[in-house]
């Protein structure tokens, strides 16, 4: 079976830049096998504009696994109840090398529970280290929307995680209630 020159090129960036992007797509979904499905129809709707695109596809592929993610969290609500699944598990502390992993597994669960806008600038900005233009362009709005997404979803993360400023009298007053 013989492939075009467009799938020969869409292999050769894969193999230079697959990895980070579906590091993206994962963070974007909370799971490895939602990123791994955001990525493939990231991937489809890449071929299939294959010929349209000038220059190196990634920004192109970057806008559409935000887009994408932005439209599945709104047109399901269900990632609220998965979130709920998750919340009600245990956690276990393993003092063996595995506190970076449940750190990472702590903050991903907390990236779920932002609004879509925040969580996309959060990802963007700080796990792809995308520079507050870069993040709007990829995102479609304007560097202040960014800014302004970047500061309430970094406030809210400090609120779910517990270290904002003056999270610890919060939880002091819960306890004497």
């Amino acid at each position: 079976m013989e492939h075009g020159p467009a799938v020969a090129d869409l292999e050769s960036f894969l193999a230079r830049r697959g990895e980070p992007l579906l590091r993206t797509a994962m963070l974007l979904t909370g799971s490895k096998e939602a990123g791994e499905d955001l990525l493939q129809a990231g991937l489809e709707r890449l071929l299939r504009h294959w010929h349209r695109i000038e220059g190196d596809p990634e920004g192109y592929l970057r806008r559409t696994l935000y887009n994408l993610a932005a439209d599945g969290w709104r047109q399901q609500r269900a990632w609220r109840e998965r979130l709920r699944l998750l919340q009600s598990g245990t956690a276990t502390s393993v003092a063996d090398g595995t506190a970076h992993v449940d750190t990472r597994d702590a903050l991903i669960r907390l990236l779920t529970q932002l609004p879509p806008r925040q969580r996309a600038v959060i990802v963007a900005r700080y796990w792809e280290q995308l520079s507050e233009a870069e993040t709007a362009e990829v995102l479609g709005c304007s560097v202040g929307t960014v800014k302004a997404s970047a500061s309430r979803g970094l406030r809210r993360l400090r609120e779910l995680s517990g270290s904002a400023p003056g999270a610890e009298n919060d939880r002091e007053e819960e306890k004497t209630r």
